[in-house]
């Protein structure tokens, strides 16, 4: 029998192999074609699926690298978010 959480677990794993590449290559896509702006929201919708899958790296394989890397990358998009949007 599934347990619940292994449920809800194996859908997000899934539904991240999906939207992680998506949204990074909509995110570049748009960068490139002078529209940085919305680049920049739909990276750091992707940096979501990022850090989930860096954490999953470092717990499961001690791949600390990547789960900061997210994080760094995240604080940066954040504050390009700001900058674009906001200021």
């Amino acid at each position: 029998m599934i347990k619940k959480e292994n449920f809800k677990n194996s859908l997000f794993d899934k539904s991240t192999q999906i939207f992680l590449p998506l949204f990074t290559i909509i995110g570049f896509m748009l960068t490139a074609f002078k529209k940085p702006e919305l680049g920049l929201v739909f990276n750091l919708l992707s940096q979501v699926f990022w850090l989930y899958a860096g954490w999953k790296a470092w717990r499961n394989a001690g791949q600390i690298g990547i789960f900061i890397t997210a994080v760094v990358i995240t604080v940066f998009l954040v504050y390009g978010v700001v900058n674009y949007w906001f200021l």
